[in-house]
């Protein structure tokens, strides 16, 4: 392998549990939250029967067989009826195949499956499972590619009015998204695909599928889009059990909340007295509504009163609304994983540090429910660098470090000025102040011996000279700045592309970008995912 892996803290914003998950030993408390020790192999060869697996194969296949599978999946799904175990990941289904953690996430997913595989002799499978009933459309209906001078954001503007984001179809301006985000590819290859998948016919869902499937063909990863009936009727029993005991689930999740936070952590997903895990999908406007107690009786669950919109329900017409149409009920984000391994013989299932801490809730679900914790392991994760970035970095001496811990392009170009400043005027500014530093220290403890409030004062003068000089050294790297204007195209195009408006790359920049600069990148991206990099990769293409 080739790529550097950094520790995960080089990235913003994450989370002190998702550190101490990635340094989890085999015995460490954490462990009974997540099931499995994100570099062990304990998870390998792990199974827990599920009822109906040929049922499972069969609805599998007629959906694959839509999204255009090849052979390389038809027979993962063979391997699942005859009793394979699987490695699950997912996504929302982002426009275009959204950002690049969702390919980090699919490559994952393969090579832990194939790694499984190797170890125990036990076929392992690795299944993407399509978010597709989320309602947030705003949130799916985005791409972002990286322009000349600025990312670019490109969107459809659709209307779903409210219903999952999966059932809503793309409408005659697909085939303008498709060229503007072409020729931001500089019309690849890959924008054939993207024209075939994304057309005025298909829904977010659909699309998003069918290039998954196209994409990661070699692998055999199978696509699942869970909406339907005959998914949600395999999965029945576990909504049966959030609506008959809710009471009991509400509770569990509550004491977990206030464990997480007595050890200094926070929950993920607020919970709230009289919430539930489900949604109700309306039968007159198809909006997706959080259902919710309204009523909660002393006298067991069966007596409750549900709320969604405007309507309200009985625990008797909940449940036959399940029985009648199953795919009217839908789980939330703490739900979702045990509806999925009800579904599902799940050995393991990959997460990024959202969904890692959402299992350290979801765990007491998992135990009321299936009686046992799947085992969450860690997406890949990754930045990747171009050629022509790769080479920029090398002339101006910065890595990815100094990117992430400077930030802004000005803070970049300001590193740069300084470096590119004439050795004797790098020396000078050095003397002084060092020399300065000397002086003070030895000065400041002089007062302060005379008098504490003379040691103050001193030393809050010491601070401004020593800001003053941080200022002249600042001047000094902006007269090379204003000198070398190429300094700052440098810092910009470097920030663009691996550090986009202070995210990381992977959160923002479209993965069909990297697919338009290396054609093999899939095989890439697999190959380094099976390195186990529990940090942030570095990956130079």
């Amino acid at each position: 392998m080739s790529a550097e892996c950094l520790p995960m803290s080089v990235l913003p914003h994450i989370s002190r549990l998702f550190r101490d998950y990635l340094a989890m030993e085999e015995q460490a408390p954490l462990r009974k939250w997540f099931g499995a020790v994100p570099s062990g192999h304990a998870w390998m060869g792990h199974l827990e029967p599920v009822a109906g697996s040929d049922a499972l194969a069969d609805a599998l296949l007629r959906q694959s067989l839509a999204f255009g599978a090849g052979e390389a999946t038809q027979r993962n799904i063979d391997r699942l009826r005859g009793g394979a175990r699987v490695v699950v990941t997912g996504q929302q289904v982002g426009l275009l195949g959204g950002p690049l953690l969702t390919l980090l996430k699919a490559a994952t997913a393969i090579a832990r499956a194939k790694q499984a595989s190797a170890a125990t002799g036990i076929e392992h499978v690795p299944i993407f499972w399509l978010a597709s009933e989320d309602h947030d459309l705003e949130e799916v209906d985005q791409v972002s590619l990286p322009g000349r001078h600025a990312m670019q954001t490109l969107g459809m503007g659709v209307d779903g009015h409210g219903a999952p984001v999966g059932g809503v179809r793309l409408g005659p301006g697909a085939t303008q998204l498709v060229e503007q985000a072409s020729e931001l590819l500089s019309y690849a290859p890959v924008c054939d695909l993207l024209a075939q998948c994304y057309t005025a016919e298909a829904t977010l869902a659909g699309a998003f599928a069918r290039l998954m499937t196209r994409i990661f063909a070699n692998h055999g990863l199978i696509v699942m889009d869970a909406a339907g009936r005959e998914f949600h009727a395999l999965g029945r029993s576990t909504l049966r059990a959030a609506i008959e005991g809710a009471d009991e689930l509400e509770a569990a999740l509550l004491s977990r909340t206030a464990e997480l936070e007595s050890a200094g952590y926070h929950a993920q997903v607020l919970v709230k007295p009289g919430s539930s895990l489900l949604f109700l999908i309306d039968e007159g406007t198809g909006r997706r509504l959080p259902l919710r107690r309204v009523k909660v009786s002393a006298i067991g669950a069966q007596n409750a009163v549900w709320k969604a919109g405007a309507h309200t329900f009985t625990t008797a017409e909940l449940l036959a609304i399940l029985e009648a149409q199953p795919e009217r009920i839908s789980p939330n984000a703490l739900l979702r994983p045990i509806f999925q391994d009800t579904i599902l013989p799940t050995a393991a299932y990959v997460g990024g540090p959202s969904e890692v801490a959402y299992f350290a809730q979801s765990a007491v679900l998992y135990q009321a429910i299936l009686g046992r914790v799947t085992p969450v392991l860690p997406r890949f994760s990754a930045t990747l660098i171009q050629p022509a970035i790769a080479a920029v970095m090398a002339r101006d001496e910065v890595s990815l470090d100094d990117i992430l811990a400077l930030g802004t392009v000005d803070a970049l170009t300001l590193r740069l000025g300084a470096r590119a400043m004439p050795i004797e005027g790098k020396r000078r500014l050095a003397a002084v102040g060092t020399a300065m530093d000397a002086e003070l220290e030895v000065l400041t403890g002089y007062l302060a011996s005379m008098d504490p409030s003379l040691g103050r004062a001193a030393s809050i003068s010491a601070s401004k000279m020593r800001y003053q000089m941080n200022r002249l050294r600042r001047m000094a790297a902006t007269f090379e700045v204003q000198k070398e204007a190429s300094l700052r195209k440098h810092a910009s195009a470097m920030m663009l592309h691996l550090f986009p408006d202070g995210h990381p790359q992977e959160r923002v920049v479209g993965g069909v970008w990297f697919l338009a600069q290396q054609e093999d990148l899939i095989e890439r991206l697999v190959d380094e995912a099976g390195g186990m990099c529990l940090g942030h990769a570095v990956i130079r293409l």
